[in-house]
């Protein structure tokens, strides 16, 4: 048998090579395979040398937007053709428990139903239902804390725990070990863990899975499980991770158990990584994986100021006291208003892109906590001079699209009993909406051409729409005394959707509507063409949508069937309920969802405006970098840690977590963040500082020393500085 490849370990900082030397890694593996043939089942014979195997290459990526990247570069290496998995550590995860599924059910005992799986909005809302009792007698309550984020702490903690192989059981112990007495009491702790166990339960029984459940699942019943520890170590060739400082501590387990079995393997590691740590990542525990594998340190690239400058930086940070003259390539830009600051930031912007100096798509601002104000303020500003912006992630309401709050108003008017939920306006919205033809729709500027416009919209509901509180309805255009005003566009327009809604309305008291899905499908089909024509950001929005009710519908026909007595169909009653709760989640925003990963055809020439966490999770890389609100305390504290998450990593020493171990944590976060966005941007950073927040307040957060010690921006000085680049 041939020698097996030795395993490695890629150790570098921020764009030093590491995910092209993965690639390069797996081209070298496939190569081998291919060359060498593999061995059947039963170890007797070798296929013909070139045949390409059906065992592939396992590949990991931290995130689903990393994940499609390093497919994309893993299809088009120079490598011969060879097989490969690609998935995240959970993706993987659910994979695996729903696959192996039987397996689970005959270890636990729990009832044959085929796994569905929960997103968290949903996990929380059936989460509140089903201890509502708990959280109104006051048995789950803390001091200070709505109801809503208490659930979302416990939901949290089980989370966690799942990640870091912390059983639930224990999840009580480490909280009253961990937590000060002064931050909730060891009884309220108990409670949590009672309600964890029946939510657990509750879920097993009706086959609902929660990403806890499903990390739970996998490391403590199916990876150790002999018959999936056969079939696991049979079904692929060699195990590639990319940027595994992401990684929760359940993929060490994983990992070793293939590379005990002789699997080659291959992982990146970023010492200033680690972005995830306080989500679920372990990094120190994935660390232990070097010692099994042949370390491959990479230098840091020069193309940046992180290499010359890091390490002065966090020093600097640490002990301003002994700070020497900033480098001309750090600029402050100092105002005493934040609504001033937002201003100045986005001119800089501008003067640098006019003047040719750089290109919008290598400008990038970055704050710690992107709220609606900036991302408002700076896209007015730069998209009236023509430049675009495009915000990472941006996840903004479902109900703020028009298109949606439509569709809601449509399944309003179509299920009975529903009548509370309708208002004038929106009965207008939903007039002027559905009578765009389809380029209207795709180009907002040229509402004025819309069939039905606010002024004929508004004439139809006062003399049209008749609201009742079970059966709200449209009258014919001719109940209005005076139809002939509204011109023969507007009044077809208004009766082919009237004519339309009465139909489906029929149908539904047939029950030949299956359900209220495919009651939004026809109307996307009938009104928007399918969703086909619409620019990126509106067909997003309405594919998370569709996604979202999908998934609600799926959930509460489970539930519906599991805890019916009977067979019975269900009432039109009960669909209503159901229409009604659907739509009031969604407009409290308890309901909001991410679609599957995707992007847009081709990349915009667009400033790109981000969190801190957005942007270090892209791995994006510019010339300019804007550190919005550089004063501020967020910096430092941050605003992503879960509840309890230093009590479920794996070093945790189990003594009580306190401030001066937060504090000893934040800085060490907020030193891995300024190594890493310093080796993400080329030329020039600028520290954008208000002295007061938004709130009125000062700011004096830890990076303020490097504010006060860079060079102020001026007008003349920005002028020498584009004209030196």
């Amino acid at each position: 048998m041939a020698k097996q490849p030795k395993n490695f370990w890629i150790c570098g900082g921020a764009r030093s090579g590491k995910t092209t030397r993965l690639v390069e890694r797996f081209g070298e593996l496939a190569a081998a395979f291919v060359a060498e043939g593999v061995e059947e089942a039963d170890g007797t014979e070798r296929a013909e040398a070139g045949k390409v195997p059906s065992a592939p290459i396992l590949v990991f990526a931290a995130t689903g937007d990393n994940r499609m990247d390093l497919v994309d570069r893993l299809a088009i290496a120079p490598t011969p053709p060879y097989p490969f998995d690609s998935a995240t550590p959970l993706g993987f995860f659910q994979d695996e428990v729903i696959l192996f599924y039987p397996l689970l059910v005959e270890e636990l005992a729990i009832p044959s139903r085929f796994p569905l799986r929960l997103r968290p909005e949903t996990e929380q809302e059936l989460a509140t239902r089903l201890w509502q009792a708990d959280l109104e007698s006051g048995r789950l309550h803390l001091e200070g804390l709505a109801d809503y984020y208490l659930v979302r702490r416990v939901l949290d903690a089980m989370q966690l725990a799942a990640s870091g192989m912390v059983p639930p059981e224990e999840i009580p112990l480490r909280l009253q070990a961990g937590i000060p007495d002064v931050q909730g009491a060891a009884e309220l702790w108990e409670v949590m863990g009672e309600v964890l166990q029946r939510w657990r339960s509750w879920c097993l029984e009706r086959g609902l899975l929660t990403y806890s459940l499903v990390t739970e699942l996998y490391w403590r019943y199916l990876l150790p499980h002999p018959t999936y520890q056969a079939r696991l170590k049979q079904r692929y060739r060699a195990i590639l991770a990319d940027d595994v400082d992401e990684y929760p501590a359940i993929a060490l387990p994983l990992f070793s158990g293939l590379l005990d079995a002789g699997l080659p393997g291959c992982f990146t590691f970023n010492p200033n990584g680690a972005i995830r740590k306080g989500l679920g990542a372990d990094p120190d525990a994935l660390a232990a994986l070097q010692e099994r594998c042949t370390i491959v340190p990479l230098a840091d690239p020069t193309d940046n100021l992180g290499a010359a400058w890091a390490e002065t930086l966090v020093q600097w940070v640490r002990e301003p006291v002994l700070m020497p003259p900033m480098p001309d390539t750090i600029h402050s830009l100092e105002t005493v208003s934040r609504a001033r600051l937002l201003r100045q930031t986005a001119e800089v912007v501008v003067a640098g892109v006019r003047q040719g100096v750089v290109q919008p798509r290598d400008i990038a601002i970055i704050g710690p906590g992107v709220d609606a104000i900036a991302r408002y303020t700076l896209r007015e500003i730069l998209m009236r001079q023509d430049i675009a912006v495009d915000a990472l992630n941006e996840q903004q309401p479902l109900i703020g699209s028009p298109l949606i709050r439509v569709l809601l108003t449509l399944l309003a008017l179509v299920y009975p009993g529903l009548g509370r939920l309708l208002e004038s306006g929106a009965i207008a919205e939903l007039l002027i909406v559905l009578s765009q033809p389809a380029q209207i729709t795709a180009q907002p500027s040229l509402l004025d051409q819309c069939h039905i416009d606010p002024v004929r919209a508004g004439l139809l509901v006062d003399h049209c729409f008749v609201p009742d509180r079970e059966h709200p309805h449209l009258l014919p255009a001719t109940a209005f005394p005076r139809w002939d005003r509204l011109g023969y566009r507007a009044a077809e327009a208004y009766e082919q959707i009237r004519q339309w809604i009465v139909e489906q309305q029929s149908q539904q008291q047939q029950r030949l509507l299956p359900n209220p899905i495919a009651l939004l499908d026809r109307a996307i089909q009938r009104f928007l063409l399918g969703g086909s024509h619409l620019p990126y950001d509106r067909l997003a929005a309405l594919r998370e949508f569709m996604e979202t009710a999908q998934h609600y519908w799926e959930v509460d026909t489970r539930l519906y069937q599991v805890e019916t007595p009977a067979p019975r169909p269900r009432q039109r009653h009960d669909s209503s309920t159901t229409v009604a709760h659907f739509i009031e989640l969604l407009r409290n925003g308890t309901l909001t969802a991410d679609p599957y990963p995707a992007r847009p055809m081709a990349e915009r020439n667009a400033v790109t405006l981000a969190t801190i966490y957005q942007y270090r999770a892209a791995r994006r890389f510019h010339r300019w970098q804007f550190w919005l609100d550089a004063g501020s305390p967020l910096w430092l504290t941050g605003s992503s840690d879960l509840f309890s998450a230093p009590l479920m990593l794996q070093n945790w020493d189990g003594e009580p977590w306190t401030a001066a171990d937060t504090l000893l944590s934040d800085q060490h976060r907020l030193e891995r963040q300024v190594r890493d966005l310093l080796g993400r941007a080329g030329d020039r950073v600028f520290l954008c500082h208000s002295d007061l927040a938004t709130t009125g307040q000062e700011q004096t957060g830890a990076l303020l020393s490097l504010v006060n010690a860079a060079s102020p921006l001026t007008e003349s000085f920005l002028e020498v500085a584009l004209a030196g680049d």
